[in-house]
């Protein structure tokens, strides 16, 4: 019984991994985005006066954008810690997993 429920919850956590491997990954791709929004508010932002209406809009929505990665980057950091976290028990439940099964199948 043991060994069923070891596997079990290896398949919960590997999937667990996976989920927060692939929210990391568009955490990232989203970024990637947003620092070329950000490069392109900049260069746009040269073209005009720098007290025009139009440059503090700018500007604006930059500070914006800033803060959006700044979001991005703390709930990357959380995904990360509990990916490790998942990591560490994954390595433990395999390690009780591969001790039952050397309990089960061991002679004499």
């Amino acid at each position: 019984m043991g060994l069923i429920v070891a596997q079990i919850r290896l398949m919960y956590l590997q999937q667990q991994k996976l989920d927060l491997e692939y929210k990391i990954q568009l955490i990232t791709q989203t970024k990637m985005g947003l620092s070329a929004s950000v490069s392109d508010l900049m260069q746009v932002g040269n073209d005009f006066d720098p007290e025009s209406p139009t440059t503090k809009m700018l500007q604006q929505r930059q500070a914006k954008l800033k803060v959006l990665e700044q979001k991005l980057d703390n709930q990357m950091a959380a995904y990360n810690s509990r990916l490790k976290m998942i990591e560490v028990e994954f390595e433990s439940a395999r390690g009780m997993m591969e001790k039952n099964i050397q309990q089960s199948f061991r002679y004499g």
